[in-house]
């Protein structure tokens, strides 16, 4: 009875390191995107107070046209190139605690010694 609750006990630590990996990948991949966010929020909004600046100096409706075009062509850009990194770290986020469930999944079972397994 003693072996089965000494083996009890591993396999209980086993399931709450491997929760503890998993969890602390989670807390680090959001905090990943947050910083991501925050960072790519102020970049967005510097840009956007640097095209508006510009556009309020033109001397021509050419000239705004101009800024207003390259300041659209950058925030597409830089927009889809936003979303790309964004889909990396969520797919990131997404597959490594997959990888610890499965890692628990294909532990062996213990044996019950109560139902004669």
């Amino acid at each position: 009875m003693l072996k089965n609750f000494d083996d009890m006990q591993k396999y209980s630590k086993e399931h709450v390191d491997s929760a503890m990996k998993a969890w602390g990948h989670v807390s680090k991949g959001v905090q990943a995107i947050a910083a991501e966010t925050a960072d790519y929020s102020k970049k967005s909004f510097e840009e956007g107070s640097a095209a508006l600046e510009k556009l309020l100096g033109a001397k021509s409706l050419e000239k705004a046209i101009e800024i207003q075009t390259a300041y659209a062509k950058s925030a597409y850009e830089g927009f889809i190139a936003q979303a790309t990194k964004m889909g990396e770290l969520y797919a990131d986020l997404a597959r490594k605690p997959t990888s610890h469930s499965k890692r628990l999944l294909t532990r062996p079972r213990l044996r019950n010694s109560f139902s004669g397994d």
